[in-house]
């Protein structure tokens, strides 16, 4: 009875767990290069009752263990890192990247993290930054007479300046590429950072390689399928009523046996 109480216990605390990750999936729908986690759980340690391939009686032996599981737990939160859908913004410092690899963006301490979010934008200095005012691994700057900026898919960074005819070119911006994206860990701020579980950063050119190439003008928007969530929520709410039922049983069993008279 007390192990179906402490199994049934541990089952809810997982739907917990998965109802935390979905409603931090639901609330980032519309966060640009967002990517949606799931929750992976394995089954924990077996109690061995009785261990097969021992005697069963009349010579025969036993063809397998008699087990009783303790229930499970949740090992890792695996992200996707599939290609969210893009969106047209007409801001000439929206990227999108279609297909693999991470823009490359400068932290305060000097460190640098990884990021699908193209939201650029011109600080004080010139310099292209994110949103929250980090810039970009390579350092672009742009003059101050620039008119215009035209980035190719290939990353390259062309300009047009006040008073001259063609337009000049002044760097290419290079992304990242992880042999496993789901080990990086996410920061916040739409940036992630490399860990032993990722791999070391492979950098190389937009469209060469197999990285993806940068498109102009438009932005990559969440991969989380709302419909699916909405699903998954339902699946993990019952989840959790059926171990709360499983609880409620052991301790009406519990009661029965409490209350039985000789």
């Amino acid at each position: 009875m007390i192990r179906a109480l402490r199994t049934a216990a541990l089952g809810m605390s997982a739907q917990q767990l998965q109802l935390d990750v979905i409603a931090n999936n639901l609330a980032n729908v519309n966060t640009t290069g967002f990517k949606r986690s799931s929750v992976e759980f394995q089954d924990v340690l077996y109690e061995t009752i009785v261990s097969g391939g021992g005697n069963a009686g009349a010579g025969a032996e036993k063809p397998a263990n008699l087990q009783v599981g303790l229930g499970n737990r949740a090992v890792s939160t695996f992200r996707s890192f599939s290609q969210g859908a893009v969106a047209e913004t007409g801001n000439a410092l929206d990227l999108a990247i279609d297909g693999d690899g991470f823009f490359q963006v400068l932290r305060p301490d000097g460190s640098i993290a990884y990021i699908r979010d193209g939201s650029f934008r011109i600080n004080a200095d010139g310099y292209i930054v994110t949103t929250m005012g980090m810039r970009l691994a390579s350092e672009i700057n742009l003059p101050p007479e620039t008119q215009s900026v035209n980035i190719g898919q290939d990353g390259v960074i062309a300009i047009e300046i006040t008073g001259e005819t063609e337009p000049q070119e002044i760097g290419q911006l290079e992304l990242a590429k992880f042999v496993n994206p789901a080990g990086l860990t996410a920061l916040g701020g739409n940036m992630y950072a490399e860990t032993s579980a990722s791999g070391p950063p492979v950098v190389g050119f937009p469209g060469e390689g197999g990285y993806g190439v940068t498109i102009q003008g438009f932005l990559e928007k969440s991969n989380v399928d709302v419909v699916q969530e909405m699903i998954n929520m339902i699946i993990a709410q019952r989840a959790y009523e059926i171990n709360s039922k499983a609880v409620k049983t052991a301790d009406d069993m519990l009661a029965v046996a409490n209350n039985i008279r000789r």
